[in-house]
Protein backbone atom coordinates (compact mmCIF):
# COMPACT_ATOMS: atom_id res chain seq x y z
CA UNK A 1 0.00 0.00 0.00
CA UNK A 2 3.11 2.33 1.04
CA UNK A 3 4.63 1.50 -2.18
CA UNK A 4 1.46 2.26 -4.15
CA UNK A 5 0.98 5.67 -2.28
CA UNK A 6 4.18 6.69 -3.29
CA UNK A 7 4.20 5.87 -6.82
CA UNK A 8 1.08 7.43 -7.25
CA UNK A 9 2.99 10.59 -5.69
CA UNK A 10 5.49 10.53 -8.08
CA UNK A 11 3.32 10.68 -11.11
CA UNK A 12 1.07 13.19 -9.40
CA UNK A 13 4.63 14.88 -9.18
CA UNK A 14 5.94 14.46 -12.23
CA UNK A 15 2.49 15.12 -14.01
CA UNK A 16 2.65 18.45 -12.19
CA UNK A 17 6.17 19.63 -13.19
CA UNK A 18 4.85 18.47 -16.96
CA UNK A 19 1.80 20.71 -16.62
CA UNK A 20 3.92 23.77 -15.07
CA UNK A 21 6.53 23.29 -17.76
CA UNK A 22 3.96 23.75 -20.72
CA UNK A 23 2.05 26.35 -19.12
CA UNK A 24 5.50 28.31 -18.64
CA UNK A 25 6.46 27.50 -22.17
CA UNK A 26 3.11 28.72 -23.93
CA UNK A 27 3.45 31.91 -21.24
CA UNK A 28 3.55 34.77 -23.91
CA UNK A 29 3.90 38.68 -23.08
CA UNK A 30 0.91 40.54 -22.51
CA UNK A 31 1.75 43.30 -25.23
CA UNK A 32 4.42 43.50 -27.18
CA UNK A 33 5.16 47.38 -27.62
CA UNK A 34 7.29 47.96 -30.94
CA UNK A 35 9.38 51.80 -31.26
CA UNK A 36 10.43 52.99 -34.24
CA UNK A 37 12.74 56.50 -33.58
CA UNK A 38 12.28 58.28 -36.93
CA UNK A 39 16.12 59.17 -37.56
CA UNK A 40 17.83 58.06 -34.52
CA UNK A 41 22.00 56.80 -34.53
CA UNK A 42 23.17 54.20 -32.74
CA UNK A 43 25.24 56.48 -31.54
CA UNK A 44 22.67 59.21 -29.45
CA UNK A 45 22.57 56.00 -26.79
CA UNK A 46 26.06 57.05 -26.32
CA UNK A 47 26.38 60.68 -27.00
CA UNK A 48 24.10 62.16 -24.60
CA UNK A 49 23.96 59.68 -21.91
CA UNK A 50 25.55 61.75 -19.38
CA UNK A 51 21.78 63.52 -18.85
CA UNK A 52 19.94 60.86 -19.73
CA UNK A 53 17.45 59.47 -17.19
CA UNK A 54 18.20 56.16 -15.27
CA UNK A 55 14.95 54.56 -16.53
CA UNK A 56 14.75 55.97 -20.41
CA UNK A 57 17.67 55.24 -22.53
CA UNK A 58 19.91 54.09 -20.19
CA UNK A 59 17.19 51.47 -18.84
CA UNK A 60 17.21 49.78 -22.57
CA UNK A 61 20.73 49.84 -22.45
CA UNK A 62 21.47 48.43 -18.65
CA UNK A 63 17.86 46.14 -18.77
CA UNK A 64 17.28 45.24 -22.12
CA UNK A 65 20.00 42.89 -25.02
CA UNK A 66 21.54 45.37 -27.38
CA UNK A 67 22.59 44.35 -30.88
CA UNK A 68 25.42 47.32 -31.08
CA UNK A 69 25.93 47.35 -34.54
CA UNK A 70 22.91 46.38 -36.50
CA UNK A 71 22.50 47.75 -39.78
CA UNK A 72 20.18 48.60 -42.79
CA UNK A 73 20.72 45.74 -45.41
CA UNK A 74 19.67 47.54 -48.41
CA UNK A 75 19.10 51.27 -50.45
CA UNK A 76 17.55 53.84 -50.12
CA UNK A 77 17.31 53.98 -46.23
CA UNK A 78 14.00 56.07 -45.55
CA UNK A 79 10.90 56.33 -43.73
CA UNK A 80 8.48 54.06 -45.57
CA UNK A 81 10.66 51.36 -46.67
CA UNK A 82 12.42 51.36 -43.12
CA UNK A 83 9.00 50.87 -41.23
CA UNK A 84 8.35 48.09 -43.71
CA UNK A 85 11.11 46.39 -43.52
CA UNK A 86 11.67 46.09 -39.68
CA UNK A 87 8.01 44.52 -39.43
CA UNK A 88 8.11 42.30 -42.44
CA UNK A 89 11.64 41.05 -42.21
CA UNK A 90 12.49 41.57 -45.77
CA UNK A 91 13.46 44.75 -47.87
CA UNK A 92 11.94 46.48 -50.47
CA UNK A 93 13.08 43.93 -52.74
CA UNK A 94 10.37 41.87 -50.90
CA UNK A 95 8.05 43.96 -49.86
CA UNK A 96 8.17 46.75 -52.31
CA UNK A 97 7.77 49.64 -50.66
CA UNK A 98 11.16 51.06 -52.51
CA UNK A 99 11.30 54.65 -51.07
CA UNK A 100 8.20 57.25 -49.75
CA UNK A 101 7.18 57.70 -53.02
CA UNK A 102 8.32 56.78 -56.32
CA UNK A 103 8.10 56.56 -60.30
CA UNK A 104 5.70 53.81 -61.75
CA UNK A 105 6.40 53.76 -65.35
CA UNK A 106 3.21 52.13 -66.36
CA UNK A 107 1.03 54.98 -64.59
CA UNK A 108 3.48 57.90 -65.68
CA UNK A 109 3.51 59.39 -62.65
CA UNK A 110 4.67 59.30 -58.93
CA UNK A 111 2.73 57.23 -56.44
CA UNK A 112 3.19 57.34 -51.98
CA UNK A 113 4.51 54.38 -50.43
CA UNK A 114 0.74 54.13 -47.81
CA UNK A 115 -1.16 56.07 -50.46
CA UNK A 116 -4.61 54.51 -51.35
CA UNK A 117 -6.94 56.00 -53.56
CA UNK A 118 -9.68 53.96 -52.82
CA UNK A 119 -9.90 54.76 -49.26
CA UNK A 120 -11.14 58.00 -47.82
CA UNK A 121 -10.55 59.75 -44.58
CA UNK A 122 -12.16 59.20 -41.20
CA UNK A 123 -11.62 62.34 -38.61
CA UNK A 124 -8.61 64.61 -39.62
CA UNK A 125 -9.06 66.61 -43.64
CA UNK A 126 -9.56 64.27 -46.93
CA UNK A 127 -5.95 65.40 -48.33
CA UNK A 128 -4.31 62.90 -45.39
CA UNK A 129 -6.78 60.51 -45.79
CA UNK A 130 -6.44 58.38 -48.77
CA UNK A 131 -3.97 55.97 -46.52
CA UNK A 132 -3.48 51.96 -46.19
CA UNK A 133 -0.96 49.80 -46.32
CA UNK A 134 -1.59 47.81 -49.66
CA UNK A 135 1.00 48.79 -51.52
CA UNK A 136 3.16 46.54 -49.06
CA UNK A 137 3.41 43.05 -50.48
CA UNK A 138 4.40 41.42 -47.83
CA UNK A 139 2.77 40.15 -44.26
CA UNK A 140 4.31 41.68 -40.95
CA UNK A 141 5.06 40.33 -37.56
CA UNK A 142 1.75 42.15 -36.31
CA UNK A 143 -0.01 40.63 -39.02
CA UNK A 144 1.01 37.06 -38.19
CA UNK A 145 0.70 37.70 -34.41
CA UNK A 146 -3.20 38.16 -35.56
CA UNK A 147 -3.38 35.11 -37.69
CA UNK A 148 -1.78 33.06 -34.65
CA UNK A 149 -4.88 33.74 -32.72
CA UNK A 150 -7.04 33.79 -34.78
CA UNK A 151 -7.29 37.71 -35.07
CA UNK A 152 -8.28 37.45 -31.66
CA UNK A 153 -5.03 39.81 -30.91
CA UNK A 154 -5.05 43.20 -31.68
CA UNK A 155 -1.96 45.23 -33.75
CA UNK A 156 -2.52 49.35 -33.38
CA UNK A 157 0.00 51.84 -35.05
CA UNK A 158 0.31 55.11 -33.59
CA UNK A 159 2.55 58.29 -35.61
CA UNK A 160 2.02 61.67 -36.48
CA UNK A 161 3.31 60.03 -39.98
CA UNK A 162 0.67 58.05 -41.65
CA UNK A 163 3.42 55.23 -43.27
CA UNK A 164 4.26 55.54 -39.50
CA UNK A 165 1.78 54.04 -38.59
CA UNK A 166 0.06 52.31 -41.76
CA UNK A 167 2.96 50.24 -42.43
CA UNK A 168 3.67 48.86 -38.70
CA UNK A 169 0.39 47.83 -38.02
CA UNK A 170 -0.14 45.69 -41.03
CA UNK A 171 -2.56 44.47 -43.44
CA UNK A 172 -5.12 43.47 -40.61
CA UNK A 173 -4.17 46.06 -37.63
CA UNK A 174 -5.38 49.56 -37.02
CA UNK A 175 -3.42 52.83 -38.03
CA UNK A 176 -3.84 56.56 -36.42
CA UNK A 177 -1.73 59.51 -37.39
CA UNK A 178 -2.22 63.47 -37.17
CA UNK A 179 -3.82 65.79 -39.17
CA UNK A 180 -1.42 68.69 -39.01
CA UNK A 181 -4.90 70.71 -40.84
CA UNK A 182 -7.15 69.95 -37.62
CA UNK A 183 -4.75 69.30 -34.92
CA UNK A 184 -6.14 65.53 -34.19
CA UNK A 185 -5.43 61.74 -34.68
CA UNK A 186 -7.47 60.04 -37.71
CA UNK A 187 -7.53 57.03 -39.94
CA UNK A 188 -9.14 56.20 -43.18
CA UNK A 189 -12.00 53.42 -44.52
CA UNK A 190 -9.58 50.98 -44.87
CA UNK A 191 -9.59 51.10 -40.87
CA UNK A 192 -13.08 52.12 -39.97
CA UNK A 193 -16.14 53.71 -41.44
CA UNK A 194 -15.82 55.99 -37.89
CA UNK A 195 -13.60 56.97 -35.31
CA UNK A 196 -13.61 54.38 -32.32
CA UNK A 197 -15.12 56.47 -29.29
CA UNK A 198 -11.73 56.77 -27.35
CA UNK A 199 -10.05 58.02 -30.65
CA UNK A 200 -13.00 61.00 -30.23
CA UNK A 201 -12.27 61.07 -26.64
CA UNK A 202 -8.45 61.73 -26.91
CA UNK A 203 -8.81 64.65 -29.93
CA UNK A 204 -11.39 66.22 -27.36
CA UNK A 205 -8.49 67.10 -25.47
CA UNK A 206 -6.72 69.20 -27.84
CA UNK A 207 -3.12 68.24 -26.86
CA UNK A 208 -1.52 69.77 -30.12
CA UNK A 209 -2.98 73.27 -29.02
CA UNK A 210 -1.72 73.21 -25.70
CA UNK A 211 1.49 72.24 -26.64
CA UNK A 212 1.80 75.06 -29.20
CA UNK A 213 0.59 77.35 -27.37
CA UNK A 214 4.01 78.15 -26.18
CA UNK A 215 7.92 78.16 -26.27
CA UNK A 216 10.39 75.67 -27.44
CA UNK A 217 13.31 76.41 -24.43
CA UNK A 218 16.06 74.09 -23.88
CA UNK A 219 16.00 71.80 -20.83
CA UNK A 220 18.87 73.06 -19.28
CA UNK A 221 20.68 75.64 -19.61
CA UNK A 222 21.67 76.11 -23.14
CA UNK A 223 25.68 76.65 -22.56
CA UNK A 224 25.55 73.03 -21.00
CA UNK A 225 24.71 71.66 -24.55
CA UNK A 226 28.40 70.65 -25.01
CA UNK A 227 27.52 67.89 -27.59
CA UNK A 228 26.36 69.79 -29.83
CA UNK A 229 27.73 73.11 -32.10
CA UNK A 230 26.61 76.90 -31.78
CA UNK A 231 23.08 77.39 -31.59
CA UNK A 232 23.08 80.13 -34.13
CA UNK A 233 24.91 79.15 -37.31
CA UNK A 234 24.52 78.97 -40.83
CA UNK A 235 24.14 74.94 -41.46
CA UNK A 236 20.64 74.70 -40.07
CA UNK A 237 17.52 75.57 -41.69
CA UNK A 238 15.37 78.40 -39.65
CA UNK A 239 11.61 78.17 -39.21
CA UNK A 240 9.81 81.06 -41.71
CA UNK A 241 9.12 84.13 -39.75
CA UNK A 242 12.49 83.20 -38.00
CA UNK A 243 15.76 84.89 -39.58
CA UNK A 244 17.95 82.29 -37.31
CA UNK A 245 18.65 79.08 -35.37
CA UNK A 246 18.50 80.38 -32.14
CA UNK A 247 16.48 79.35 -28.71
CA UNK A 248 13.75 79.76 -27.74
CA UNK A 249 10.97 79.13 -30.33
CA UNK A 250 7.96 80.84 -30.34
CA UNK A 251 5.63 78.38 -31.71
CA UNK A 252 2.27 80.05 -31.19
CA UNK A 253 3.91 82.75 -33.30
CA UNK A 254 5.75 80.27 -35.99
CA UNK A 255 2.12 78.11 -36.35
CA UNK A 256 0.47 80.12 -39.33
CA UNK A 257 3.66 79.66 -41.68
CA UNK A 258 5.22 76.53 -40.52
CA UNK A 259 2.50 73.81 -41.07
CA UNK A 260 -0.29 75.46 -38.60
CA UNK A 261 -1.00 71.98 -36.40
CA UNK A 262 2.08 70.06 -38.39
CA UNK A 263 4.59 72.77 -36.55
CA UNK A 264 4.38 70.37 -33.58
CA UNK A 265 5.83 67.55 -35.55
CA UNK A 266 9.64 69.56 -35.73
CA UNK A 267 9.13 69.91 -31.83
CA UNK A 268 10.10 67.23 -29.03
CA UNK A 269 6.01 68.03 -28.01
CA UNK A 270 5.00 65.92 -31.18
CA UNK A 271 7.03 62.54 -29.12
CA UNK A 272 5.04 63.38 -25.96
CA UNK A 273 1.84 63.96 -27.96
CA UNK A 274 1.98 60.62 -29.56
CA UNK A 275 3.14 58.94 -26.47
CA UNK A 276 0.01 60.38 -25.06
CA UNK A 277 -2.10 58.57 -27.64
CA UNK A 278 -0.44 55.93 -27.13
CA UNK A 279 -1.60 55.64 -23.67
CA UNK A 280 -4.93 56.49 -24.92
CA UNK A 281 -4.61 53.10 -27.30
CA UNK A 282 -3.72 50.63 -24.46
CA UNK A 283 -6.77 51.88 -22.60
CA UNK A 284 -9.19 52.35 -25.08
CA UNK A 285 -8.25 48.59 -26.72
CA UNK A 286 -7.52 47.41 -23.32
CA UNK A 287 -4.47 45.95 -24.67
CA UNK A 288 -2.34 43.26 -23.22
CA UNK A 289 -5.69 42.77 -20.80
CA UNK A 290 -7.73 39.87 -22.45
CA UNK A 291 -5.84 37.57 -22.34
CA UNK A 292 -3.96 37.45 -25.87
CA UNK A 293 -0.37 39.08 -26.98
CA UNK A 294 -1.21 42.41 -28.08
CA UNK A 295 0.64 44.62 -30.30
CA UNK A 296 1.66 48.28 -30.17
CA UNK A 297 3.30 49.87 -33.02
CA UNK A 298 4.48 53.66 -32.06
CA UNK A 299 6.59 55.79 -34.01
CA UNK A 300 8.44 59.03 -33.19
CA UNK A 301 8.24 61.11 -36.23
CA UNK A 302 9.70 64.25 -34.66
CA UNK A 303 13.29 63.45 -34.51
CA UNK A 304 13.19 62.91 -38.40
CA UNK A 305 11.70 66.53 -38.88
CA UNK A 306 13.92 68.42 -36.50
CA UNK A 307 16.92 66.11 -37.79
CA UNK A 308 16.26 67.29 -40.98
CA UNK A 309 15.69 70.97 -40.38
CA UNK A 310 18.76 70.98 -37.96
CA UNK A 311 20.93 68.19 -38.47
CA UNK A 312 22.58 65.59 -36.00
CA UNK A 313 24.91 68.43 -33.74
CA UNK A 314 22.61 70.68 -33.22
CA UNK A 315 21.21 71.93 -29.83
CA UNK A 316 17.49 71.21 -30.96
CA UNK A 317 18.41 67.54 -32.12
CA UNK A 318 20.36 66.88 -28.47
CA UNK A 319 17.35 68.85 -26.40
CA UNK A 320 14.83 66.52 -28.58
CA UNK A 321 16.90 63.30 -27.44
CA UNK A 322 17.34 64.74 -23.76
CA UNK A 323 12.98 65.11 -24.03
CA UNK A 324 12.28 61.70 -25.57
CA UNK A 325 14.29 59.96 -22.95
CA UNK A 326 11.74 61.51 -20.28
CA UNK A 327 9.16 60.59 -22.22
CA UNK A 328 10.12 57.36 -22.20
CA UNK A 329 11.13 56.47 -18.44
CA UNK A 330 7.30 57.72 -17.59
CA UNK A 331 6.37 55.11 -20.13
CA UNK A 332 7.97 52.22 -19.25
CA UNK A 333 6.78 53.35 -15.47
CA UNK A 334 3.20 52.98 -16.87
CA UNK A 335 3.62 49.65 -18.77
CA UNK A 336 5.52 48.43 -15.04
CA UNK A 337 2.59 49.49 -13.38
CA UNK A 338 0.24 48.62 -15.78
CA UNK A 339 1.53 45.03 -16.78
CA UNK A 340 4.26 44.34 -14.20
CA UNK A 341 7.77 44.08 -15.28
CA UNK A 342 8.80 41.27 -17.26
CA UNK A 343 5.50 40.66 -18.54
CA UNK A 344 5.44 43.15 -21.51
CA UNK A 345 8.24 42.96 -24.39
CA UNK A 346 9.54 46.21 -25.76
CA UNK A 347 11.57 46.67 -28.47
CA UNK A 348 13.81 49.60 -30.30
CA UNK A 349 15.05 50.70 -33.24
CA UNK A 350 14.85 53.18 -35.90
CA UNK A 351 14.18 53.74 -40.01
CA UNK A 352 17.35 55.08 -41.15
CA UNK A 353 20.15 57.15 -39.49
CA UNK A 354 21.28 60.15 -40.96
CA UNK A 355 24.02 62.04 -42.83
CA UNK A 356 25.54 65.64 -41.76
CA UNK A 357 24.48 68.52 -43.31
CA UNK A 358 27.08 68.95 -46.20
CA UNK A 359 28.25 72.50 -45.49
CA UNK A 360 29.17 71.54 -41.98
CA UNK A 361 30.76 68.90 -42.85
CA UNK A 362 33.13 71.03 -45.20
CA UNK A 363 33.53 74.07 -42.67
CA UNK A 364 35.21 70.91 -41.14
CA UNK A 365 37.53 70.14 -44.12
CA UNK A 366 35.73 67.17 -44.72
CA UNK A 367 35.53 66.20 -48.01
CA UNK A 368 31.43 66.14 -48.85
CA UNK A 369 29.55 67.93 -51.62
CA UNK A 370 25.53 68.13 -52.99
CA UNK A 371 24.86 66.69 -56.01
CA UNK A 372 22.99 69.03 -57.95
CA UNK A 373 20.39 66.82 -59.43
CA UNK A 374 18.43 69.48 -61.78
CA UNK A 375 21.73 70.01 -63.48
CA UNK A 376 22.79 66.50 -64.18
CA UNK A 377 18.85 65.46 -65.33
CA UNK A 378 19.24 68.24 -67.88
CA UNK A 379 22.31 66.81 -69.20
CA UNK A 380 21.12 63.36 -69.45
CA UNK A 381 18.38 64.60 -71.46
CA UNK A 382 20.73 66.33 -73.94
CA UNK A 383 23.25 63.27 -74.40
CA UNK A 384 20.24 60.85 -75.19
CA UNK A 385 19.06 63.16 -77.62
CA UNK A 386 22.03 63.36 -79.09
CA UNK A 387 23.49 59.89 -79.02
CA UNK A 388 19.45 57.87 -79.85
CA UNK A 389 17.74 61.06 -81.53
CA UNK A 390 15.41 63.27 -80.41
CA UNK A 391 12.92 62.71 -77.75
CA UNK A 392 12.52 63.06 -74.26
CA UNK A 393 14.33 59.62 -73.00
CA UNK A 394 14.57 60.66 -69.09
CA UNK A 395 11.03 59.78 -67.86
CA UNK A 396 12.20 60.10 -64.15
CA UNK A 397 14.56 60.79 -62.15
CA UNK A 398 14.09 60.48 -58.47
CA UNK A 399 15.46 58.41 -55.24
CA UNK A 400 19.03 58.58 -57.09
CA UNK A 401 17.34 56.16 -59.47
CA UNK A 402 16.67 56.80 -63.82
CA UNK A 403 13.88 55.67 -65.44
CA UNK A 404 13.99 55.45 -69.30
CA UNK A 405 11.55 56.06 -71.71
CA UNK A 406 11.09 52.34 -72.63
CA UNK A 407 8.49 53.90 -75.33
CA UNK A 408 10.43 56.35 -77.15
CA UNK A 409 13.15 53.13 -77.05
CA UNK A 410 10.43 50.83 -79.07
CA UNK A 411 9.48 53.42 -81.57
CA UNK A 412 13.04 54.17 -82.44
CA UNK A 413 14.01 50.73 -82.77
CA UNK A 414 16.51 51.34 -79.89
CA UNK A 415 17.73 48.74 -77.15
CA UNK A 416 16.27 49.69 -73.44
CA UNK A 417 20.02 48.07 -72.01
CA UNK A 418 22.03 50.11 -74.77
CA UNK A 419 20.71 53.18 -73.44
CA UNK A 420 21.15 51.74 -69.55
CA UNK A 421 24.73 51.39 -70.53
CA UNK A 422 25.37 54.48 -72.21
CA UNK A 423 23.81 56.59 -69.71
CA UNK A 424 25.87 54.88 -66.50
CA UNK A 425 29.48 55.47 -68.35
CA UNK A 426 27.99 58.69 -68.83
CA UNK A 427 27.29 59.40 -65.15
CA UNK A 428 30.16 58.57 -63.92
CA UNK A 429 31.82 61.27 -65.19
CA UNK A 430 30.03 63.58 -62.68
CA UNK A 431 31.43 65.19 -59.97
CA UNK A 432 30.04 62.94 -56.65
CA UNK A 433 29.52 59.86 -58.52
CA UNK A 434 31.09 57.05 -56.78
CA UNK A 435 28.79 54.04 -59.05
CA UNK A 436 26.19 53.44 -61.49
CA UNK A 437 24.60 50.07 -61.54
CA UNK A 438 22.01 49.26 -64.72
CA UNK A 439 18.50 47.14 -63.89
CA UNK A 440 20.30 44.80 -66.59
CA UNK A 441 23.01 44.25 -63.79
CA UNK A 442 20.63 43.92 -60.88
CA UNK A 443 18.94 40.89 -63.10
CA UNK A 444 21.69 39.39 -64.31
CA UNK A 445 23.70 39.31 -60.93
CA UNK A 446 24.23 38.22 -57.60
CA UNK A 447 25.78 40.51 -55.19
CA UNK A 448 27.25 39.29 -52.04
CA UNK A 449 28.61 42.32 -50.67
CA UNK A 450 29.27 46.16 -51.04
CA UNK A 451 26.87 48.96 -51.57
CA UNK A 452 25.78 46.64 -55.20
CA UNK A 453 24.55 44.09 -52.53
CA UNK A 454 22.37 46.71 -50.67
CA UNK A 455 20.95 48.31 -53.55
CA UNK A 456 20.31 44.54 -54.86
CA UNK A 457 18.34 44.06 -51.57
CA UNK A 458 16.97 47.83 -52.76
CA UNK A 459 15.86 47.13 -56.16
CA UNK A 460 12.51 45.76 -57.03
CA UNK A 461 12.36 44.44 -60.00
CA UNK A 462 8.51 45.67 -61.35
CA UNK A 463 8.69 48.62 -59.61
CA UNK A 464 12.77 50.39 -59.70
CA UNK A 465 14.35 51.86 -62.02
CA UNK A 466 16.83 51.38 -65.03
CA UNK A 467 19.84 53.07 -63.11
CA UNK A 468 20.71 53.34 -60.17
CA UNK A 469 23.64 55.66 -58.52
CA UNK A 470 25.83 55.62 -55.84
CA UNK A 471 27.08 58.95 -54.62
CA UNK A 472 30.13 59.30 -53.03
CA UNK A 473 30.51 59.65 -49.05
CA UNK A 474 29.03 62.49 -47.66
CA UNK A 475 27.87 63.85 -51.20
CA UNK A 476 23.79 64.12 -50.92
CA UNK A 477 20.87 65.13 -52.94
CA UNK A 478 19.67 67.98 -50.88
CA UNK A 479 19.44 72.02 -50.06
CA UNK A 480 22.12 73.40 -48.58
CA UNK A 481 20.23 74.11 -45.22
CA UNK A 482 19.63 70.73 -43.38
CA UNK A 483 20.30 67.13 -44.23
CA UNK A 484 18.81 64.10 -45.34
CA UNK A 485 19.04 60.48 -45.79
CA UNK A 486 19.05 57.14 -48.12
CA UNK A 487 22.25 55.89 -48.43
CA UNK A 488 23.89 52.88 -47.70
CA UNK A 489 26.64 54.20 -45.83
CA UNK A 490 27.12 53.37 -42.06
CA UNK A 491 25.99 57.27 -41.30
CA UNK A 492 22.92 56.42 -42.49
CA UNK A 493 22.70 52.68 -41.74
CA UNK A 494 23.64 52.14 -38.36
CA UNK A 495 20.69 52.33 -36.13
CA UNK A 496 19.77 50.88 -32.43
CA UNK A 497 18.33 47.20 -32.29
CA UNK A 498 17.50 46.88 -28.48
CA UNK A 499 14.85 44.43 -26.90
CA UNK A 500 13.58 44.70 -23.09
CA UNK A 501 11.29 42.80 -21.18
CA UNK A 502 9.35 39.43 -21.26
CA UNK A 503 12.03 36.43 -21.43
CA UNK A 504 14.90 38.96 -22.53
CA UNK A 505 18.15 38.94 -20.23
CA UNK A 506 20.47 41.95 -20.38
CA UNK A 507 23.20 42.42 -22.29
CA UNK A 508 24.92 43.58 -25.65
CA UNK A 509 26.41 42.31 -29.10
CA UNK A 510 28.74 44.01 -31.40
CA UNK A 511 28.35 41.18 -34.05
CA UNK A 512 26.49 42.42 -37.18
CA UNK A 513 22.74 42.36 -36.84
CA UNK A 514 20.47 43.50 -39.65
CA UNK A 515 17.25 44.60 -39.28
CA UNK A 516 15.45 42.35 -41.00
CA UNK A 517 16.01 40.05 -38.30
CA UNK A 518 13.60 42.09 -35.89
CA UNK A 519 10.37 40.24 -36.69
CA UNK A 520 11.61 36.86 -37.40
CA UNK A 521 13.05 36.92 -33.64
CA UNK A 522 9.53 38.35 -32.49
CA UNK A 523 8.09 35.55 -34.65
CA UNK A 524 10.45 32.84 -32.68
CA UNK A 525 9.82 34.28 -29.19
CA UNK A 526 5.91 34.37 -29.72
CA UNK A 527 5.54 31.09 -31.82
CA UNK A 528 4.45 32.63 -34.49
CA UNK A 529 4.80 31.95 -38.23
CA UNK A 530 7.46 34.32 -39.50
CA UNK A 531 6.18 37.11 -41.83
CA UNK A 532 5.55 35.55 -45.94
CA UNK A 533 8.39 37.62 -47.30
CA UNK A 534 10.35 37.27 -44.26
CA UNK A 535 14.37 36.89 -45.29
CA UNK A 536 16.28 38.13 -42.07
CA UNK A 537 17.31 35.41 -39.37
CA UNK A 538 16.31 35.12 -35.36
CA UNK A 539 19.18 36.93 -33.50
CA UNK A 540 20.22 34.37 -31.65
CA UNK A 541 22.01 36.16 -28.66
CA UNK A 542 18.32 36.52 -27.71
CA UNK A 543 16.52 33.85 -28.80
CA UNK A 544 18.51 31.55 -27.38
CA UNK A 545 18.35 32.47 -23.62
CA UNK A 546 15.28 30.44 -23.61
CA UNK A 547 14.03 27.49 -25.35
CA UNK A 548 10.97 28.47 -27.32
Amino acid sequence: MKNLLLALFSFLTLDTIATAQVSSESNKPKIVVGIVVDQMRQEYFYKFQERYTEGGFKRLMNEGFMMTNAHYNYIPTYTGPGHASVYTGTTPATHGIIANDWYVRSLGKTIYCAGDSTVSAVGGTEGNGKISPRNMKSTTISDELRFATNKRSKSVGVAIKDRGAALPAGHLGDAYWFDSKKGEFMTSTYYYEDLPAWVKAFNEKKLADEYLSGTWETLFPIDTYVQSIEDDNDFEGPFIGKDNTAFPYDLKALMEDNGEYGLISTTPFGNTMTLEMAYAAIEGEQLGKRGETDLLAISFSSPDYIGHRFGPSSVELEDNYLRLDRDLEKFFDFLDDEYGAGEYLVFLTADHAVADIVNYMQSENVPSGNFNTRFVLTQMRGFTSQMFGEGNWIANYSNEQVFINHDLAKEKGVKVEDVQMALADFLLGFEGVKEVYTAADMRRNEYTKGKSSLLQMGYNHKASGDLLLILEPAWLSSSFRGTTHGTGYTYDTHVPVVMMGWNVKSGKSARYTTITDIAPTLAIMLGTRLPNGASGQPILEIVNQKSY
